[in-house]
C-alpha cells in the first residue's frame, strides 16, 4: 500500500518533523541537465541540512530494446553514492536497506519512466532520511503482483516492505513522475 500526502504528513507528525520542510519528490532536479551530463550536488549551510541530488541522462529507447550498458552501470554508481553519502553522515547501518531500495527506484525508473533524464535526492533532516527517485516523465507506477513464474514486477512490492520494515513510509508523488521514501535515521551518532 503506498502512502498518501496524509500518510506522509502523520509519519512526520509523530516523528515531530515538518513534513513540508523537506519538499516534495524531485524537486529542484535541473531539467537543463544534458542526457550524458551527470550533476552532483551536496547543499550545506547555515540552516541548511545535508542534502544530494544526482540527474543524469538515460537513453529513450522503446519497450521492448534492452536497456544501454551505461544506462544499467547507473544504478551501481548510485548505490555507492548512497553508501558513500550514508558513511559521511554517520548511517552506515542504514546501508543495506536504503541501497537496495536505491537500486529499485533508480533500476525502475530507467527501465518504465520512458524519459531520457532521471534524478535521484537524498536528505537528512531533523532524524529523518528522505528519498525521492524520479523522470522526467510522468507515469502511473504500482506495486504488482506478479504470479510465481514471473521474472519481473516485484520491484516495488520489495520497496514497501524494505521501508515499511525499517519503520518508514514511501508513496508515489501525484504527478507519478518520483517515488519517495522516509526511513527513521538511525546510525552510530543518533
Amino acid at each position: 500500500m503506498r502512502a498518501s500526502l496524509a500518510h506522509r504528513r502523520a509519519f512526520c507528525q509523530r516523528s515531530g518533523q515538518d513534513w513540508k520542510a523537506l519538499g516534495e519528490p524531485g524537486a529542484g532536479r535541473d531539467q537543463a541537465a544534458s542526457t550524458t551530463e551527470t550533476v552532483a550536488r551536496t547543499r550545506r549551510g547555515p540552516g541548511r541540512p545535508p542534502s544530494m541530488e544526482v540527474n543524469f541522462g538515460i537513453t529513450l529507447r522503446g519497450p521492448a530494446e534492452p536497456i544501454p550498458d551505461q544506462d544499467a552501470r547507473r544504478v551501481s554508481r548510485m548505490r555507492r553514492l548512497a553508501r558513500a553519502r550514508l558513511n559521511h553522515c554517520g548511517l552506515a547501518s542504514m546501508t543495506d536497506p536504503v541501497t537496495l531500495v536505491v537500486s529499485e527506484l533508480v533500476t525502475n525508473a530507467i527501465m518504465h519512466s520512458g524519459g531520457t533524464q532521471v534524478g535521484f535526492r537524498m536528505q537528512l533532516r531533523d532524524g529523518l532520511l528522505y528519498l525521492a527517485v524520479g523522470s522526467d516523465a510522468p507515469g502511473k507506477p504500482a506495486v504488482r503482483k506478479p504470479n510465481d513464474e514471473a521474472e519481473h514486477g516485484r520491484g516495488l512490492q520489495l520497496v514497501e516492505f524494505v521501508v515499511l520494515g525499517s519503520g518508514g513510509v514511501w508513496g508515489i508523488s501525484d504527478d507519478g513522475a518520483a517515488v519517495w521514501c522516509l526511513f527513521p535515521a538511525k546510525g552510530e551518532d543518533r
